[in-house]
């Protein structure tokens, strides 16, 4: 059964939620992670698959990347295109070795789920957690049956629109929110790799990104108006988008396939400060949201995790409440970091002032800043620093 009390309960069993109760768990800290979905779903959840250093790093030391390691492909460049030309930035020298990993999220939550059942973590599927209550007492969380878990800490991984955030009182959390004026259209198909890393297309019709996600499969990202769906988007106007905007005045090779999923991503960014609310800590899209671009979002939940995880071992191994208690500072610094680099990397990217009459213009200085990104080591070093992401 489930259990009735636990130090830590977890909601959520992606990626945040899982890393921290991973480390949790081998750190003696008792934990329950609560998941609404069912396994199967969870295990096959596609979203992002661009791991970065340091995460690897992180995931190296806590002996969790062997799959990783194993099967993830290894990028250490990355590809831009415009007017027809390619302007490839290889991460080397600069870089110092360090490099990118293409590996699905939902290949990695599998990989910390049967670490965790392994180590024999209480991990329950399909049970929903329905309110928190007594958030600056005795956390208790209500579940649909009608039963209750409680906690000294719990720990909010639900995403966006999960309960964790929900609890937090009106007025006790400021929430920072911007809209970008234009949509991508997510496309993943059953079609291989066309380049070995990542495709990012300036065109004036709008960005087109591609990205490898196995040997078979792939990811494309087509900017679009805000207000579009899948229904304006039939597969033959993706595909002649697609080509259109990642053109090249060069051999090269589009390689096509079905159509398996999409979807359309409204652009936005969003930090909620602080982080934390009593016993009630929050990670990953429960806290923030960034935009595909860059591959951050997951990259981000999983630091959380880590810190989120390194404070509460202390607090309740030592009883030390100094790291937890400095955890939402910490991670907004960070965050705040990584949200102005993507924010920098949508200008790039993004065609500016789409649908307007100033596009013409702004296209021009996408170019110059392109030109200077290839052009300037110094601009470069900058770049790579947070794209791959070492600091």
């Amino acid at each position: 059964m489930l259990n009735e009390r636990t130090q830590v309960g977890v909601i959520g069993a992606g990626p945040a939620g899982m890393l921290l109760a991973v480390l949790l768990r081998r750190a003696g800290v008792d934990c329950v992670v609560l998941e609404r979905r069912d396994r199967e779903y969870v295990a096959n959840r596609a979203r992002g698959a661009t791991v970065e250093h340091r995460v690897v790093d992180l995931l190296r030391r806590h002996d969790l990347a062997g799959n990783l390691l194993r099967t993830g492909a290894v990028e250490d460049a990355v590809e831009f295109r415009l007017g027809g030309r390619r302007y490839p930035v290889r991460y080397e020298p600069l870089a110092g070795g360090r490099s990118h990993y293409i590996y699905p999220q939902q290949f990695l939550v599998r990989d910390l789920v049967d670490a965790y059942l392994a180590d024999g973590g209480d991990l329950r599927f399909e049970t929903a957690a329905e309110a928190i209550d007594d958030l600056t007492g005795q956390p208790r969380i209500r579940l649909a049956d009608g039963r209750e878990l409680r906690c000294d800490v719990v720990a909010g991984c639900d995403g966006e629109y999960g309960v964790a955030r929900r609890a937090i009182p009106a007025g006790a959390l400021r929430c920072a929110d911007y809209q970008y004026d234009y949509a991508w259209l997510s496309v993943l198909a059953e079609a291989p790799p066309s380049s070995d890393c990542v495709i990012n297309a300036l065109h004036e019709s709008g960005a087109c990104v591609h990205v490898r996600r196995t040997p078979t499969v792939s990811r494309f990202y087509l900017q679009c108006g805000r207000d579009e769906t899948r229904a304006d988007w039939p597969d033959e106007r993706i595909w002649k988008e697609v080509r259109i905007r990642l053109a090249l005045d060069e051999p090269w090779t589009l390689h096509t396939g079905p159509v398996t999923d999409t979807g359309t991503v409204r652009m936005r960014s969003l930090v909620c400060d602080p982080m934390r609310y009593g016993s009630l800590f929050l990670a990953g899209d429960a806290a923030h949201i960034v935009p595909p671009v860059g591959g951050k979002g997951f990259n981000l939940a999983l630091a959380d995790a880590q810190e989120l995880a390194l404070g509460l071992i202390e607090r309740f191994t030592t009883g030390d409440h100094r790291r937890s208690d400095a955890y939402s500072q910490h991670r907004l610094a960070r965050i705040w970091r990584a949200q102005e680099f993507v924010h920098w990397m949508m200008d790039l990217v993004n065609t500016p002032g789409y649908g307007t009459a100033d596009a013409a213009f702004l296209h021009r200085v996408q170019a110059a800043r392109l030109t200077r990104l290839v052009d300037s080591p110094a601009y470069l070093a900058a770049f790579l620093e947070d794209y791959v992401g070492w600091w």
